[in-house]
């Protein structure tokens, strides 16, 4: 049984929540205040974790920050906010996926489902691949660039799987949304903008540039010869 973390603030929606979730399967815990997460889950094992963006204490953007300085737990924002900037701000910062409320509880819990499936079959697909320079093993979830062991997201390690697998190949948004994410949604293109973003960066900084390329009005590709 896998456990989720809910954090919110609201009672009605995080006890709404609790209820579709569990009927579902899963282990809930409610956290109210952003500042009791960091220490909760550094004494608590945890899958995933359902994160508000406005909370008391802290608000979601800043525990989402925190989180990322030492662990790769999968993270969904759940914000009443329509604001695009505060959805990629989201992402830009680690989180794996999000969604605005209102909402339906049945895609929570699809969203849920889709984000613990994709970690699942990374940590049990049991073999490495290797390109350009990176080393990913799927079974223990793992990335090394040039022999260093380097921490990526799970939707980060999602999409390297996908382009390193497919060296040259052109995938559209919408095809790697489908495939990282689990699901496809019209209008989430942005989504997939910002995690290719934030991959180009770690890739950068370990000294692997001009690796993923934008192939204009169609989507991203991954060039077997770095420049």
């Amino acid at each position: 049984m896998s456990n989720i973390l809910i954090v919110e603030d609201e009672k009605k929606i995080a006890e709404l929540l609790r209820d579709y979730l569990k009927q579902a399967g899963f282990d809930i815990h409610i956290l109210t205040r952003g500042d009791k997460v960091i220490p909760w889950i550094k004494n608590n094992l945890l899958d995933i974790i359902l994160l508000d963006l406005m909370l008391p204490g802290m608000n979601g953007i800043e525990v989402c920050r925190d989180i990322r300085k030492f662990s790769q737990i999968p993270i969904i924002m759940i914000t009443a906010q329509t604001e695009e900037i505060d959805r990629l701000l989201g992402l830009e910062l680690g989180a794996d996926d999000y969604i605005s409320k209102p909402f339906s509880p049945r895609e929570v819990v699809a969203r849920v489902k889709a984000v613990l499936r994709r970690v699942g079959q990374s940590s049990s697909a049991g073999n490495e691949i290797e390109s350009i320079g990176i080393r990913l093993n799927e079974e223990t979830h793992q990335i090394w660039i040039n022999e260093q062991e380097v921490s990526f997201t799970p939707v980060e390690f999602g999409l390297l799987k996908v382009f390193i697998s497919n060296p040259e190949r052109v995938f559209s948004r919408e095809e790697l949304l489908n495939k990282v994410q689990g699901y496809d949604f019209v209008g989430y293109d942005r989504t997939i903008d910002t995690h290719v973003k934030n991959l180009r960066k770690k890739l950068t900084k370990h000294g692997i540039d001009n690796a993923i390329f934008s192939v204009y009005g169609v989507g991203y590709r991954l060039q077997s010869l770095v420049e």
